[in-house]
């Protein structure tokens, strides 16, 4: 990895570091309605993934137009996971801005880009997976919220600006991650038959390692 390169990534690493760990945890903090998981590791989960996956994105995309609008989807997704992971819900206080935050990005990034093809695709590939979503949780109910329908908008959204085939992954490693994770669960007696999982961890993984392999 050349100099220059491993500076800019080192510097995403520290700036996700700092945001994670204020403001971004204290937004989790006020979303979650029960102290279920401490002050101090709500903190430290939230800073650690932050710092983690901004450095892997960054060294992935380079500095390029679309970055902030990765890096602000990225850093919400944080917020989300946590408070799924805590509560079993995706709060619409974090939803429904992440959606206006990156739609407002993605269309400075085609601005700068030029991309403006790429920006219809982003439009179409979030109705397509909110619709994708909408049609799985009305099938089945017990198994799918409308929290991760909700959230389906901005994964699509953001995955259909890199591409059908970046969408389709994304939607399709969702399902896998959440199938192994599930396993896993069932394995080590986390969970039964008839418990389940948040979802919502699972969606915005499957988003993050879609862009860092099809980018």
């Amino acid at each position: 990895m050349p100099l220059e390169t491993s500076a800019t990534v080192a510097i995403a690493v520290v700036l996700g570091g700092l945001v994670g760990w204020w403001p971004l945890a204290a937004w989790a903090e006020r979303n979650m309605v029960a102290d279920r998981m401490p002050r101090r590791m709500t903190r430290v989960v939230v800073a650690v993934t932050t710092a983690v996956v901004w450095g892997l994105v960054v060294w992935r995309l380079g500095v390029v137009p679309v970055l902030p609008a990765v890096l602000a989807f990225t850093a919400a997704g944080s917020v989300l996971a946590v408070v799924d992971l805590a509560e079993e819900r995706l709060p619409n206080a974090v939803i429904v801005p992440t959606l206006g935050v990156v739609a407002a990005l993605l269309v400075v990034a085609s601005a700068l880009s030029g991309e403006w093809l790429a920006l219809v695709w982003a439009l179409a590939g979030g109705a397509a997976m909110f619709a994708v979503y909408l049609v799985l949780a009305l099938i089945s109910p017990s198994s799918m919220g409308m929290g991760d329908v909700k959230l389906a908008a901005p994964i699509g959204m953001l995955l259909g600006w890199f591409g059908l085939t970046a969408w389709f992954w994304g939607l399709v490693g969702a399902f896998v991650i959440g199938g192994v994770l599930a396993l896993a669960a069932l394995a080590a007696r986390r969970v039964t038959l008839r418990g389940s999982l948040p979802f919502g961890p699972s969606m915005l993984a499957g988003a993050v390692l879609a862009i860092l392999w099809l980018a």
